[in-house]
């Protein structure tokens, strides 16, 4: 007389040629990248995708400006002059009859080179600074912090106003000069981060296993720290465009025939009670790209960082 197998045994083999004919797992089951993540929660975030829409939008509008713009560039018109909005010049003209819309989308594409390619200057000088600091540590740490905390103590505009003044007043000067005093905080910024990643376990691993100081930083270090440095870069750019419109309003900004917002506002503020149109369109414009950038930055922030509450 044969002896079955208690029922316990069947159902513990049954549940283990089940458990081997759902290996290996199927693509649902396959975990999503960090970035994907990131992706995710930042195409939630209301706010983040529309300043990145209008973003696009105004950088179309000024990549196109020498096609969509109505008139030439530097087309005037004495007899004309100051108008305001009409059918033929939607933005009005300004005070040597130049198509305020024109200008308006040709001082976009100077507005964001600036921002664009002081920031650029920063993020050089603010991450290698800050990634040299807080890898070697010690002696070389401490010199260099102390001379962050000294350039921290100068008022950052007449630092600024200091180097157009020595170096003349060009646009390439001007991507110089601003990125020259916003590297500060990027460079504390990522010695923090540098200072917190080079301790950890795949660091050491890597160290261990004959990696170069110049390989650990470019290869393990610095990409582990890309998100907070994109979130700063992110939210440097309006600040520069801020400074650059502040530069423009002293004369020490963009100068003629050129034009950003910045010097259009400025010019607009001149002549603000007899034609109030002047200064308007300027500055909404820089208005909605300030904004724009911050809501992108806030999101990306909260978009990288999952312990973040998601805002709608």
């Amino acid at each position: 007389m044969s002896r079955q197998p208690p029922a316990a045994g069947r159902e513990d083999r049954a549940a283990g040629q089940s458990d081997r004919r759902a290996w290996p797992p199927g693509p649902a089951c396959s975990a999503a990248s960090p970035w994907t993540d990131a992706a995710r929660r930042l195409r939630r975030n209301r706010a983040a995708m529309l300043g990145l829409s209008m973003l696009a939008a105004l950088t179309i509008s000024a990549l196109a400006a020498p096609w969509v713009a109505p008139y030439p560039y530097d087309k005037t018109d004495l007899r004309y002059g100051a108008k305001p909005p009409t059918r033929a010049h939607l933005l009005g003209t300004d005070e040597l009859g130049r198509d305020m819309l024109t200008r308006t989308l040709y001082g976009a594409r100077v507005s964001f080179a600036v921002g664009l390619l002081a920031t650029l200057v920063s993020l050089t000088i603010g991450v290698t600074y800050g990634a040299v600091a807080g890898f070697r540590g010690g002696r070389l740490d401490q010199v260099m912090m102390r001379a962050v905390d000294i350039l921290y103590g100068l008022p950052f505009m007449f630092f600024v106003i200091l180097l157009m003044v020595l170096f003349g007043r060009s646009i390439v000067n001007l991507f110089i000069a601003l990125g020259a005093v916003q590297w500060l905080t990027m460079a504390r910024m990522v010695r923090g981060q540098v200072l917190s990643l080079r301790v950890r376990d795949f660091i050491l691993a890597a160290q261990a296993m004959g990696a170069s100081p110049c390989r650990l930083l470019v290869r393990h270090i610095l990409p582990n720290a890309l998100g907070p440095i994109v979130v700063y870069a992110t939210l440097t750019v309006p600040a520069v465009m801020l400074e650059e419109a502040f530069l423009s309003f002293l004369g020490l900004g963009v100068q003629p025939p050129m034009s950003s917002w910045g010097s259009l506002a400025a010019e607009g503020a001149a002549a603000m009670e007899a034609y109030p149109w002047l200064i308007v369109f300027p500055g909404l414009a820089l208005t909605t790209t300030l904004l724009s950038l911050n809501f992108l930055g806030d999101g990306l922030r909260d978009a990288l960082d999952p312990r973040a509450t998601p805002r709608g």
